[in-house]
């Protein structure tokens, strides 16, 4: 069996010499510590991936958001949802924050012609595409066919509900997938209306597919 140098010839741990030889470990553990702490800011510098991806002091991303036809620029955190960024920072206050959970359909609005939930979607990964809210329907005066229909057919009540149901109908109708009243209801049924309103929206949907809409520009 090897020595032990630390033992003497009895077997017995010379603690003087055991001593002396943590004492030297645990220096040179100390002195390798300090120089990578040393190394450290060096190291960083030295390494361009950690400078590039370096974020910035206050946290905050610079977004262009092209809503209804504008190019609206912003500088927010980049947790902000659409939803939030439409009302608190935009003022356009027509899509409704309602479970804010991606449950009632409330917030929908458009993202490139497609119907999105804006409570769900961050405003950062929006863009280039573009985005329309339940105010950038009408032309002028002369209000959306489905805005239109949904007056013409009592399509709501308390009118919480409504601007969500009017985007989600206005995209349904544009996909041309949904027809029979059945269809309509599946294809909406991510539009809650506490109301009941259901029936008069199918209506509302059902004359638009058909044209049959008072006043109102495409």
């Amino acid at each position: 069996m090897p020595s032990d140098p630390d033992r003497d010839k009895d077997g017995q741990v010379d603690a003087g010499r055991s001593a002396v030889s943590r004492r030297g470990f645990l220096g040179r553990a100390a002195a390798v510590s300090a120089g990578v702490v040393a190394l450290g800011p060096a190291a960083a510098q030295a390494s361009p991936a950690v400078v590039a991806h370096r974020t910035p002091v206050d946290g905050l991303v610079d977004v262009v958001l092209s809503v209804n036809g504008q190019d609206r620029r912003l500088r927010l955190d980049p947790r902000v949802t659409l939803l939030d960024a439409l009302r608190d920072r935009l003022d356009l206050v027509g899509s409704k924050k309602g479970c804010d959970r991606g449950q009632c359909g409330a917030c929908t609005v458009h993202v490139d012609g497609r119907r999105v939930l804006s409570c769900l979607t961050l405003t950062c990964a929006v863009p280039p595409r573009p985005v329309t809210t339940i105010e950038g329907l009408a032309r002028g005066e002369a209000l959306h066919p489905m805005q239109q229909a949904f007056v013409d057919h009592d399509a709501f009540q308390c009118g919480f509900c409504t601007s969500g149901q009017i985007m989600s109908a206005v995209a349904l109708a544009r996909e041309g997938t949904a027809r029979s009243d059945a269809e309509i209801r599946e294809a909406m049924s991510g539009n809650l209306c506490r109301c009941g309103a259901y029936n008069n929206i199918v209506d509302a949907v059902r004359a638009v597919q058909a044209g049959r809409t008072r006043n109102g520009a495409d």
